[in-house]
């Protein structure tokens, strides 16, 4: 069977009554996608394999709408014969249904594709894009507050938690959107041409999705193909600045540092105690112009500093006021589970900060505090800690494993920090975390931080990484002040 000759440049003028659109997935991007589909035109089956009350209630709306919906186990088993697009809201390359549209040629679009060629050519909105192994999400938020504070109307969507499809359909007449890319959704992205974009940083994660470190990497360098203004890499993570040496960019378009050191040209960094911006100034080459104080970052650990720099030139490089960065940053509300303090209880500071779950991003939360007992475990996703454990092994006062992964920790803790007591906890249902949390109250002692950093995914115990950050707080919130030990009795404690 033919397919349609327009897909290959296809945009929302096109004849999208032709087409049949197979969307993978019923979830919040999955709904979106097919309900603009079906608001242009196109025939459309959705497909997914959960059965559940939820789903069924968007499949009826879909339904309603006149789309087609297959839900239930086999649901994705088989690839429609008259399939002329697939919509993928994240799946794997390795997915059957995936595998079956490659196979035949098929082409396959993410969301964050579909909305961009839809938004053409009755609603260009300028996207700044964000992506990297961590600091997405409040580098993103970050850079909303700032467009927002000097006056322009915005959102920030994306991987952050509204789809871009939304945007597409939304009469709101945005200026310019502060989009979160994730490298699943840039894996399935091909042409999208940024106002400006940031790959924040680049460290092993999502292996077993992608297959390799190279086709991590390769999804994350897909952000700056074809920008249009400004490309902004991280100074102290060389891998951000090659991937913009490489980029096949719009003719005009800069290479932009941030650096939580003195920034040199066309950079933004830190000079006593001020955020700077030495890129867009007239006088770049002999002086900075002075957009916040660190102390306007909230938290002022390193890592966030960081993501503030990038937000910062980001938002510059649209035009946005010194003014409004500052007052962007002063009011900007960071979400949570992210070096959040949750308690503190007998002269020890509870931090929850489930949103590591990586180890780089445990890595930067780790960095923030002197003597740790760090929380730790889950789905590892293929990474390794030994660069983290060694990295930390001076500051740990002890540590608690917990999820289907915590061996590959414990076997980095016993290589490189041997002399760290280690508490495994085993259970594997909702009394996991209580254990846990008691079991780092028995290691503490007063001034320690006891840090739910846990350099892993959650899906092994938990819904995700809210839902574990959550039971952290409720665990710290029931636990018992006897639990409190005065460490001497850690090293008992090792296995």
């Amino acid at each position: 069977m033919s397919r349609p000759d327009w897909l290959p440049t296809a945009d929302g003028a096109s004849p999208w009554p032709q087409a049949h659109v197979v969307v993978a997935g019923i979830g919040v991007s999955g709904f979106a996608a097919a309900d603009g589909l079906l608001e242009f035109g196109a025939r459309v089956t959705v497909l997914d394999d959960v059965h559940s009350d939820v789903n069924s209630d968007k499949a009826a709306l879909l339904e309603v709408l006149g789309g087609t919906v297959r839900l239930g186990p086999g649901a994705t088993a088989e690839l429609p014969d008259d399939a002329d697009l697939v919509i993928t809201t994240g799946w794997s390359p390795t997915t059957p249904l995936l595998m079956r549209a490659a196979a035949r040629g098929v082409p396959i679009w993410s969301e964050v594709e579909l909305a961009w060629r839809l938004s053409r050519p009755n609603k260009i909105i300028p996207w700044i894009g964000i992506t990297g192994t961590n600091g997405k999400t409040t580098t993103t938020q970050m850079l909303e507050a700032m467009l927002r504070s000097a006056g322009l109307r915005t959102a920030a969507v994306g991987n952050i938690g509204r789809p871009l499809m939304e945007i597409v359909l939304d009469p709101e007449p945005y200026d310019v959107l502060a989009v979160e890319l994730s490298s699943h959704q840039l894996h399935w992205s091909n042409s999208l041409s940024l106002h400006s974009a940031a790959v924040l940083n680049v460290q092993p994660d999502h292996l077993e999705w992608h297959g390799s470190e190279q086709a991590y990497h390769d999804a994350k360098a897909k952000i700056y193909r074809h920008v249009q203004a400004s490309c902004v890499y991280n100074v102290a993570d060389p891998t951000t600045e090659q991937m913009v040496e490489q980029a096949d960019v719009v003719e005009g378009a800069r290479a932009i540092g941030f650096t939580l050191g003195i920034p040199g040209l066309s950079m933004v960094g830190v000079v006593d105690d001020l955020i700077v911006d030495r890129a867009f100034v007239e006088q770049r080459r002999d002086s900075a112009l002075e957009l916040a104080k660190v102390s306007d970052v909230v938290p002022a650990a390193p890592h966030n500093v960081a993501n503030a720099l990038a937000a910062a030139a980001l938002a510059r490089s649209y035009g946005v006021p010194a003014t409004a960065v500052r007052d962007g940053l002063r009011t900007v509300q960071v979400g949570s589970h992210k070096i959040q303090t949750v308690a503190h209880r007998s002269g020890v500071r509870w931090v929850d900060d489930s949103k590591a779950t990586n180890p780089h991003a445990a890595d930067a939360a780790l960095r923030s505090f002197d003597k740790v007992v760090w929380i730790a475990g889950g789905q590892a996703k293929g990474t390794t800690f030994d660069d983290l454990v060694r990295d930390h092994a001076e500051q740990l006062r002890g540590v608690v494993l917990l999820g289907v992964d915590r061996e590959v920790i414990g076997q980095a803790l016993a290589r490189h920090a041997p002399e760290v007591p280690v508490i495994r906890i085993d259970a594997t249902d909702t009394s996991a975390m209580a254990q846990a949390v008691a079991a780092a109250a028995s290691l503490a002692v007063p001034g320690d931080v006891v840090l739910l950093a846990p350099g892993c995914a959650s899906r092994d115990m938990y819904t995700d990484y809210a839902a574990r950050g959550n039971a952290f707080a409720r665990a710290v919130n029931d636990l018992d002040p006897r639990s409190y030990g005065t460490g001497d009795e850690a090293g008992e404690a090792k296995e």
